[in-house]
Order: C-alpha cells, then structure tokens, then sequence
C-alpha cells in the first residue's frame, strides 16, 4: 500500500505578543511514541492495523471507490458514483508541529545511544512493531527492498511447535475432544517472527521519518519544566477566542502556547539507583556511589573508572595472580545481560550478577498470548475489564512480575558461567554495600535466601534495575494535577479511551503511561503505534471542535459530513470494533 502523506507545515508557530510561538501540537519526546505520533498526524490513510483482507478492501475502495456505486451491507442505501478521480487528500497544510526532547535534537537520540553503547545488535521485538503508520509489513518489506533479510535472525519456539488450529480440527476427529482455535501464533505469520537488526531498524525509522517530512527542523532540545492549561492573556489564533484555554510549555530555553500536547516520554521518569544499606557511611562524595552507575545513564562503555582499572597491568590476572577485576550487576532483566556480556568482552574478569527473582527466559516481555499482530484473547479480556484496578491486575499478570531475558541471552549467560566468568545468584539482595575509596573497591554482602555472604571487593555496580512509572511525581505535570486532577493506579494516569488527560483536557499521553488504556505492550514499539493511531483520532475530534480543521476529513482519507463521528470506525482503530465493520461504513 502506498504511503499518503499529508503536506508539511514549516513548524515555525504563531508568534503571541508575549514573545512565544503558538502551535497546533506540541510533541514531548522525540522516542519510539513520538516519532510514530508524529507520523500518524502526517498519514491520510493508515492501514498498519489492517488485516491482509482488510488491506485490499481498502486499497480497493480507496481506488475505485469514488467511480462507482456501492451498497452499505447494514443498511442497504447505495452511495452515488462521482466519476473521475477524487482527491485523495484534502487541500489543507499539515499539523503545525514542534517535537521537544530533553537530550536529543534529533530522533529516537536516546534509543540510538543505548543501543550503540550496549552494542545491542537485534531488537527483541519482531518484525509487525515499527513505527510506520502506513502498513504493518513496512519493516519487513524494507529489508527485502534492500536486500538486507540475511540480517534477520528467526525468533525460534513462537512459531512451527505451536499446532494450527487444522491440526487441532484432525485431531479432534479421533480423540473425540473439542478443537481450540485461540492459537497465539499462526505457521503463516513466520515471516514476521524474526528479530531485524538495530542497523536495519534504525534504517527504516529514516525512511519513516524522510517519508512524512519529519526532518525539516521540527524536533528541538529543550527540557519541559512546567505544563499549564488555561486562557493565556493577549494570546489566541488568528480570528480566534482570546478566552479559548491553551496549553503553555515551559522549558529550559523559554516558553511555547499550544493548542494540543502529546506526552510521549516512555516511562517517564527518569532512572534511579536504589540505595543500599551502608552507603549512608561515604562522607564528602557529591554521588552516592562514585563507583556505580544504572545502566540507563552510561555515556560510554566501560565507565572510565573502570576501562582504567581493566587496563591497569596491577589488575591483569596475567600479571598479578591474585587480583582479579570484578563488578556487581543487580537486576534480572534483558539489559542486566547485555551489560553483563560487554562487560566479559571488553576485559572484566568476574561478573557477579544477583536478581530479586529466578534468572525468567522470555521470547518477548509479555507472553505470547498477547503478541497477536491484531486484537486476540487475551486484548479482549483487557479492554472488556470493569475497571482500571483490574486492568492493572492483567497488566502485572502480563509482564510476568520482573524483568527477563530472552533464550539467546540466557544462553549466552550460562556460557560465561560454565567457564567461571559469571557467577549468578537467584533470589538473592544485596543487603549492604560500603564503598572505600583507596583503591580497594566495594565490599557487597549479598543475602541469598536465608544465608548472607559476602562477596570480594567490586571495581564497579551496575543498577540494571529498570525504570518505576508514577505520573504524580514528575515535575512537569505537578500544574496540570493541581488545576485538573485525574485519578490513577499503579502510578498509571486514568485517561480517556482517546488517551487524553480527560475529557475537554487535550493532553495526549503515550507509552507506558497509557498502559491502563492500551495493555501490556504500552511500553513496546506495538503500542507506541497503537497510541498513535488513537491519539490521531482525538487530535482530529478537537481540532474540528476548534474550527481548525474543514469537514473534508484530514487525516484519514474518510469522508466526514460534520456529524457525530461513526462510532463503528472509532471501535475498531481502537480496538474493540469488528473485522469489517469500520470499511463497510467507509464504502458508504
């Protein structure tokens, strides 16, 4: 299917007499939500939620739709053909957009650094989760243009062992049992259970971004401090209600007036190390552990307090037989590995990896059940919860209670401890951590079980400990709770279906903060395009409210008579519509 994208506005904004810009959108975050918000507002026609016989009812009637009559099924009226070829797009300019990131003035900054930091060479998720809104097989369809599937690498036990439903119908005839057709995954999507490449990935992130014109000064480095929404004195649109309420963006290079924002910042929160017992007793330190770091927080690998002690001939094993080099990873999840392996491969002796929990292997953070490319089971069971307390009960059911690894990583794991590289403690805390600064390093005692041991003095910790959500804790929202509060559970805001902060309050939230709203995959690629797609639909419903936006339908490639929207279409996209039921509204 081919791409339609909207014209590009130049993001230059409103000037306001108080010397800020005025925009239609604020985007906070240039990530993985961001970048496929962004792409959302600029495609007429998404299609990467449709399924193969919905993408070519689609493509069918977005070409031949207009030149001849066709019969609502439901209601049996027939539309009247146009003749000729209508428009595909309507005649406006794109969303005036700025994208604000706190790091980066480029996209996916942040997610290029890690990876290239960490040396991650494939992603964990597989090839239907990008950011493309355009079609869900864009990724994949990129490699094969390029020539680049040697990169992918299978994701092996998702699909083959599972039995298909036909199968299952066989077997049913002679054990007399009932056939299961709830299969997690189906023999005919194998071609979307490969992992692609960080390189290929981030590839096709350029194509996206080259695509919808993203890359003409729209993302800006500026760190939000303070949003507000309410009437800004002198300042409205053209023509416009000066008692019209807008959202005033406060950052650290000034401030910014928009009709709507888009909070698309992941989790959140920024990472923070735990303390342990013991550290209290370090006087005269700026940083609680001078020696440690989370992992989310390394401009380089190896630290280089620590690249210097594995250079250091005093720490060659080679050379001084009774001293070693050795560091402390704490946390049991994917990036406690990676970090774990590059640690090994770049010169440290030891690792000595210690997890709340069991050493969890997972293919994905979430389970299988909830990996379908469309809605399944297990979505359904989520959406049709009585009420977000439930719903963040499936949520921790569903990412499995702590962090995992997946099989090539454990693998990988048990490879260095078979040769006495990795020693690994399951269910297992550390319990107090002195830090001496003579060159000794950290004396650990962890506490495995009921037993308390204590481990040799550490060059460095890493804290692969993750990242906690609580939306009422950051600081850039503590304006917004004071004169709008929301409730929230789990530190997850209760939003609106539309991801909104709440009704007649245009603040979109996106990522994991919109877990309530979205399922488990909130965090992943999956549910960052989820996000947008829902996100689009209300950006739509308010700029129309506001008189910015004509009747003729921006961004969909629907035709709207400036009615209630068709509820059968908002059902779907958001994903508790019907197969069909949404494109036979759209053939009328």
């Amino acid at each position: 299917m081919t791409a339609t994208a909207g014209p590009a506005a130049a993001p230059s904004g409103i000037p306001c007499p108080n010397g800020a810009l005025l925009h239609d959108i604020i985007i906070v975050g240039g990530g993985p939500s961001g970048l496929a918000a962004a792409a959302r507002l600029r495609e007429q026609n998404p299609a990467a939620i449709f399924t193969d016989e919905e993408h070519r009812r689609f493509h069918w009637m977005r070409r031949h739709g207009k030149k001849m009559a066709l019969k609502n099924s439901k209601n049996g009226r027939v539309s009247v053909a146009r003749g000729g070829d209508a428009p595909q797009q309507d005649e406006q300019s794109g969303y005036d957009m700025v994208v604000l990131d706190a790091d980066y003035d480029d996209w996916m900054g942040r997610w290029n650094h890690l990876f290239d930091t960490l040396e991650i060479k494939h992603l964990r998720s597989p090839m239907f989760w990008h950011c493309d809104p355009n079609d869900r097989d864009s990724l994949l369809s990129r490699a094969h243009e390029l020539g680049r599937e040697a990169e992918l690498v299978e994701i092996k036990g998702c699909v083959g062992k599972e039995v298909s439903k036909h199968a299952k119908k066989r077997r049913g005839k002679y054990t007399g049992s009932k056939s299961d057709s709830r299969i997690p995954i189906n023999e005919r999507d194998r071609n979307d259970y490969f992992n692609p490449t960080q390189a290929l990935f981030s590839e096709h992130c350029s194509h996206v971004i080259s695509r919808y014109r993203l890359d003409t000064g729209l993302i800006h480095k500026e760190r939000v401090l303070d949003i507000s929404y309410g009437p800004v004195p002198g300042v409205c649109s053209p023509g416009g209600d000066p008692t019209e309420p807008l959202f005033t963006v406060t950052t650290n290079q000034g401030t910014r007036h928009a009709h709507i924002v888009i909070l698309a910042v992941g989790p959140g929160n920024r990472p923070v190390i735990p303390r342990i017992p013991g550290t209290l007793s370090m006087m005269n330190l700026h940083t609680p552990y001078p020696q440690a770091s989370h992992a989310m927080h390394l401009p380089t690998f190896p630290p280089p307090l620590l690249a210097h002690r594995i250079s250091s001939p005093s720490q060659s094993p080679q050379t001084n037989p009774n001293k070693n080099t050795n560091i402390l990873i704490i946390g049991g999840g994917l990036t406690s590995a990676q970090v774990a392996d590059l640690a090994l491969r770049r010169g440290v002796g030891t690792v000595w990896h210690v997890m709340r929990g069991p050493l969890r292997v997972k293919t994905f953070d979430v389970g299988l059940e909830w990996m379908g490319k469309f809605r399944n089971v297990a979505q359904a069971r989520f959406w049709l919860a009585d009420g977000d307390e439930e719903r963040l009960g499936l949520l921790r059911e569903a990412r499995g209670g702590g962090g995992s690894v997946t099989p090539g990583y454990a693998r990988v794991l048990r490879g260095w401890a078979d040769r006495g590289r990795v020693r690994l403690f399951e269910r297992a805390e550390v319990v107090e951590a002195i830090c001496s600064c003579d060159g000794d390093g950290d004396g650990d005692g962890g506490k495995e079980g009921n037993k308390v041991r204590t481990l040799p003095p550490m060059d460095y910790i890493f804290f692969a400990t993750g990242v906690e959500s609580d939306f009422r804790t950051l600081p850039y929202l503590q304006t917004m709770l004071a004169s709008h509060p929301i409730q929230g559970h789990g530190g997850f805001p209760c939003l609106s279906d539309d991801l909104a902060w709440q009704d007649g309050v245009p603040l979109f939230v996106a990522g994991r903060l919109a877990a309530l709203r979205l399922g488990p995959s909130a965090p992943n690629l999956g549910g960052a395009r989820l996000a947008a797609e829902r996100i689009a639909w209300g950006v739509e419903e308010v700029m129309r409210s506001k008189g910015r936006l004509s009747q003729a339908g921006h961004g969909h490639g629907v035709h709207h008579d400036g009615g209630p929207r068709d509820e059968g279409v908002l059902g779907y996209v958001t994903g508790r519509g019907s197969m069909f039921g949404s494109l036979s509204e759209v053939s009328s």
